[in-house]
């Protein structure tokens, strides 16, 4: 890890220095005079990544390492949780195998760069699709793999309750992450509510709820999902409370790769709508199996499963590569369920329900 941040460190100074910094003073100067911006990606057709990553073997999958259920590193240095799952899917669809994964961990200020400097093949974390990221660093986004949305947190003996309000927190301390949506946002929510907070920033989550446990903060805030997983985890004796009931932002989180990749693009989009559409189906890693000697599949389903009409091949990929993923790693519910649930995530009544059941979880036809 101690590499990654080197390397990241030294991208970081020769943008700076091409940027007209003559020195290594002058790239800390900078530094601290202001918050490095990630620089924008420049739109070339590069080469194929999906044979680079072919040819390496294996996907270097940038996630956060922290995150409860999303992706956390474990003492073992495995990654699990649900973003960490879609980094699989992907390693299956191109590569064949669940294993051939190498988790990047990543800060909020690191995340960009590490895609942009290719340290990294695709980002899957917790990432925001807002019209800055599309259009000023010129992104490209797969589909919302998950619908989020910010709130707070706070402590029951200060008063906080489920009910309370963007209103309640005027002259409160509050914890947020540096240099992302998370900051911006509450800063606006508490400007519209008509109330003045001190605003503190940190890189890192884990030092936010550090600081949130010790006291320096009086609240701090993330998406929902995040501030659910924390208090699963570290809520001790206390009693931490989440709200308001609606969140305040809007926060549709997916993964994001490099313009211009065309054919690992469609790879990465067409992976997630795969576990999609085999959940609206109800095909399952238990059942695939039988289902595909059944009869009981339609078109759709046996196309996906690399039959009649499949259109993997057109994609570079082996014909029963999402067959593979969805034997694999499962649909969209068993990643879903495997790994949020435990935090207390549901999908009925949420965005993430499927869209026959009142959510936004949708996929275009395969054909």
């Amino acid at each position: 890890m101690r590499a990654v941040h080197g390397l990241l460190a030294a991208v970081a100074a020769a943008v700076l220095l091409i940027a007209g910094c003559s020195s290594v003073d002058d790239v800390n100067a900078e530094a601290a005079a202001a918050p490095a911006e990630p620089v924008p990606v420049q739109a070339t057709q590069d080469v194929d990544l999906l044979e680079t990553v072919r040819s390496r073997g294996v996907l270097n999958c940038g996630v956060y390492g922290a995150a409860v259920a999303f992706s956390e590193t474990q003492p073992d240095g495995s990654t699990t949780g649900f973003d960490a799952d879609y980094c699989r899917a992907l390693a299956i669809a191109m590569l064949g195998d669940a294993g051939a994964v190498n988790f990047v961990p990543l800060t909020s200020a690191e995340r960009f760069t590490a895609l942009q400097s290719g340290l990294i093949d695709v980002l899957v974390r917790n990432t925001t699709w807002t019209q800055s990221r599309d259009s000023d660093l010129k992104f490209d986004f797969a589909p919302v793999t998950f619908y989020d949305g910010q709130q707070l947190m706070g402590r029951a003996r200060d008063g906080f309750t489920p009910a309370s309000t963007v209103a309640d927190i005027a002259g409160a301390t509050v914890c947020a992450t540096a240099g992302t949506t998370t900051e911006k946002n509450v800063a606006d929510a508490a400007n519209a509510a008509g109330v003045e907070i001190r605003l503190q920033t940190f890189e890192d989550l884990d030092i936010i709820t550090d600081s949130f446990i010790s006291g320096t903060c009086d609240l701090m805030t993330t998406d929902g999902s995040g501030l659910l997983g924390r208090r699963n985890r570290q809520q001790g004796d206390q009693e931490w409370v989440i709200f308001p009931a609606a969140p305040f932002s809007k926060e549709p989180l997916a993964p994001l790769y490099l313009p211009n990749q065309s054919t690992f693009g469609d790879i990465v989009n067409w992976t997630i709508y795969a576990t999609i559409i085999f959940d609206e189906k109800g095909i399952t890693s238990a059942n695939v199996d039988d289902l595909l000697g059944s009869g009981e599949l339609d078109a759709e389903a046996i196309r996906l499963l690399g039959g009649e009409g499949e259109l993997q091949t057109k994609m570079g990929l082996e014909p029963n590569a999402f067959y593979e993923v969805v034997r694999q790693i499962g649909n969209y519910e068993e990643i879903f369920t495997r790994n949020l649930e435990f935090v207390g995530l549901q999908r009925a009544g949420t965005p993430n329900a499927r869209w026959t059941e009142g959510g936004l979880i949708y996929a275009p036809p395969a054909r």
